[in-house]
């Protein structure tokens, strides 16, 4: 069997192989943030094109923890209800369903990607007062966040607890930390937006206080035998942020609280950083986390071709791979790596008759 096609087993759960669809926000719910449709349909799709891991998108833990207003949310009863019928699509068809928890920080209450992105009006009636470590703006035209009191880091800390329990009784058997992409739990990583000067800023050990406890509250509310997983952003990109060596000083602390694997972005902080963009650019900050830590890993970042995923795992570099946006452009995208590989694998019994 190639590695790509190999199955992983973290704790008591095993997922068929090592193609795994990472979180990609939708924008689809209403105000609710109850899924729709089309959660069914979109996700249902990669589950019927062969992913071993359906991650769903950035869900926020409190209404105004989402990035927009139509974002999924999972705070209340009828949010769960509805996530448990795609749960239970995505097993029946040979998929874990796995759930990104997320609070978006400075970055929440924008314009949903229909409406031109950037924050909402201060007039909409659909936004809110955004939370950070400090009150400092994403950007030009975003609002200055709200500092956020040690009361609302406990309540925040209990609401990802909440959502954990709400995702396990929903269905989902893989949990992600949102801790990348310069929302939250990121925010207060990062010396660039983190500018505290009590027992939440400062230091190293400081800045990872928070994440580090949302880390501990979703282990706990999570089966001992399911996987939590934690997204980073192993670097800002910019000198004097966040960087790889404090990524791996995170991923160790993370590792004794028993986090399972490392889902390795990087970025998205600030709005000027000059990334380097280009296949592959993302894997040797996983690589590196996976030897200095001895956690799995998962990496995403214009991963496109099937040789060049199995290249990846067959050297060592991480042990999943995320296929994003070649994956929302050929939902079958894992059916046709299984054969351009020469892998036989399991069809939806509906399409035999157009097997490769």
């Amino acid at each position: 069997m190639t590695s790509l096609f190999e199955p992983l087993t973290l704790r008591s759960l095993t997922i068929k192989n090592r193609i795994w669809l990472p979180p990609m926000c939708q924008y689809s719910c209403g105000t609710d943030g109850v899924i729709t449709p089309w959660h069914l349909v979109h996700y249902g799709a990669r589950a019927l094109g062969g992913a071993g891991l359906i991650v769903v998108e950035a869900t926020g833990v409190t209404p105004e923890g989402r990035i927009s207003p139509a974002d999924c949310g999972l705070w209340n009863e009828t949010q769960t209800q509805a996530f448990a019928g795609l749960t239970a699509f995505l097993k029946a068809h040979g998929s874990t369903p796995g759930i990104q928890l997320a609070h978006a920080g400075r970055k929440a209450a924008t314009k949903p990607s229909r409406e031109g992105d950037g924050p909402l009006d201060a007039a909409d009636p659909r936004t809110w007062q955004t939370l950070a470590p400090s009150a400092i703006p994403f950007g030009q035209g975003f609002p200055a966040p709200r500092a956020m009191s040690e009361a609302e880091i406990a309540e925040t800390t209990e609401a990802f607890a909440a959502a954990t329990r709400r995702a396990v009784q929903a269905g989902f058997e893989v949990i992600e930390i949102h801790s990348a992409h310069g929302y939250l739990l990121h925010e207060f990583l990062s010396p660039l937006s983190n500018k505290r000067e009590n027992s939440y800023g400062g230091s190293l050990e400081n800045r990872m206080r928070f994440p580090l406890a949302v880390a501990k509250a979703v282990r706990e509310a999570t089966p001992q035998n399911l996987p939590v997983i934690v997204r980073v952003s192993a670097t800002d990109w910019v000198e004097g942020g966040w960087d790889l060596p404090q990524t791996i000083v995170y991923a160790k602390a993370l590792k004794a609280l028993g986090i399972d694997l490392m889902d390795v972005s990087t970025g998205a902080l600030v709005p000027d950083a000059k990334i380097p963009v280009a296949p592959n650019y993302q894997v040797p900050f996983a690589e590196a986390i996976r030897k200095e830590t001895g956690l799995p890993v998962s990496v995403v970042g214009l991963i496109t071709q099937a040789a060049q995923a199995q290249e990846i795992l067959d050297k060592g570099q991480a042990d999943a791979v995320c296929i994003g946006r070649a994956f929302l452009s050929d939902p079958h995208w894992a059916l046709r790596a299984a054969h351009t590989l020469g892998q036989e694998i399991d069809w939806p019994q509906q399409y035999l008759r157009s097997r490769f």
